[in-house]
């Protein structure tokens, strides 16, 4: 009965109370347990333990009560059946595509990815001899084309960073279970969904098997841990568990902590961050030293009608391409405006509570060749703003000021 009134309850309601919705005596916080290890009160704990007793507590690269009550808060945050928490994103996603996927098998992707994620997939599946396909998202119905008997996962990302392009969720699932139906056999869909958050998007909701997310973005919010979580079924995700027991990217037990903190003012930090990108954005649409806005919610963006479909907020990102000034080439311009910003930070991450601005292919997209860029869509001039919750005509200013110093 409480887990069914739980699932009821709104977003902000799980994320401070999680599955506590009763009376009881203790901490209102939840401790921080800093132990590397357990003692037993006898020997019959560690002969439970080995029976196969999760309650039983042994080692904290196995298990530790306050990840196990964050993991908790994130599988009820996230409407799913369970979750595991990482000690970063790419953790969590390599962790979770490895646990299905051995050496022969492929997976299939669209290429518009978080950096980090695309050259682990363009640089060292192909070391375990694990074939990545690559996908247009403006063409999902290559996805029934291109999957095979060695295909595991079709792996997405929307919006995508930094071009916050955005793919069809449920057409993407839908030619996932043509293709299974094809090979007779299930083939997993999942997501990174660190962009959006659960708060504009339900990726479960629309069909999505595993939902991956840096929890060092919005999930933290306060640009102070590294975290990252997967969510999905129980049987997949005690597989993902147990790749990661022996990969060793478990969390920490204080980064646990904050972002159990942080999870308590999630709701209404992304919404306020979905209102000031989108006054931010619509600004930086009338400046004529900006050749390009991209947001989800202009309708200006490309995939407009799609994320109106699929998204309730359009998220706290804006991604910008300046104009060359005289003196300047398009990249040299891009970090003068950076550099000319008072009130936004010049730094490489994303979904805090400050706004940070970075240049693509300085930050997430170094490493690239010139085709790759033109492939994930990131020009020299770009420059992607994580827009935070300061006061938005502060925000307004600054950009204007710093476009202008140009």
């Amino acid at each position: 009965m409480k887990k069914k009134i739980s699932q009821q309850l709104s977003i902000a309601t799980r994320a401070i109370h999680g599955k506590k919705l009763f009376a009881f005596k203790g901490p209102v916080a939840t401790p921080i347990y800093q132990t590397s290890t357990y003692r037993f009160e006898t020997s019959e704990d560690a002969i439970r333990y080995a029976k196969g007793d999760p309650t039983v507590y042994v080692y904290s690269r196995y298990h530790n009560p306050t990840v196990h009550d964050v993991e908790e808060k994130l599988a009820l945050i996230e409407n799913g059946e369970t979750a595991v928490l990482f000690s970063s994103g790419m953790a969590a996603i390599t962790t979770a595509i490895l646990a299905v996927t051995k050496a022969g098998n492929n997976i299939i992707s669209t290429p518009a990815l978080y950096g980090g994620t695309y050259r682990w997939m363009r640089d060292e599946l192909p070391k375990q001899n694990i074939g990545v396909r690559f996908i247009d998202p403006n063409h999902l119905a290559e996805i029934s084309h291109a999957a095979d008997e060695r295909t595991t996962i079709v792996y997405i990302e929307t919006p995508t960073n930094p071009t916050l392009t955005i793919v069809d969720i449920a057409e993407a699932v839908r030619q996932t279970k043509k293709a299974g139906k094809r090979l007779s056999r299930p083939i997993l869909t999942m997501i990174d969904n660190t962009f959006a958050t659960i708060i504009n998007q339900d990726p479960f909701k629309l069909g999505i098997d595993v939902v991956t997310e840096s929890a060092t973005k919005y999930l933290g919010g306060h640009t102070d841990i590294l975290a990252g979580v997967v969510v999905g079924k129980e049987e997949f995700v005690k597989r993902v568990r147990m790749l990661g027991k022996y990969h060793g990217g478990c969390a920490d037990p204080f980064a646990a902590y904050l972002l159990g903190r942080s999870l308590k003012t999630f709701e209404l930090r992304v919404h306020r961050q979905n209102e000031n990108a989108l006054a931010l954005a619509h600004a930086l649409e009338k400046n004529k030293k900006v050749n390009r806005v991209i947001y989800p919610g202009l309708p200006s963006h490309p995939q407009f009608q799609i994320a109106k479909k699929q998204m309730t907020g359009f998220g706290g990102m804006v991604t910008i391409e300046v104009k060359p000034a005289k003196r300047y080439s398009p990249v040299e311009t891009a970090a003068k405006v950076c550099d000319n910003l008072k009130v936004a930070v010049n730094a490489m991450s994303l979904g805090g509570v400050e706004t940070l601005v970075s240049i693509p292919v300085y930050s997430s997209h170094i490493f690239m060749s010139d085709a790759e860029l033109k492939r994930h869509g990131v020009t020299a001039g770009m420059i992607r703003i994580s827009v935070g919750v300061e006061g938005i005509e502060d925000l307004i200013e600054d950009f204007e000021q710093a476009l202008n110093n140009i």
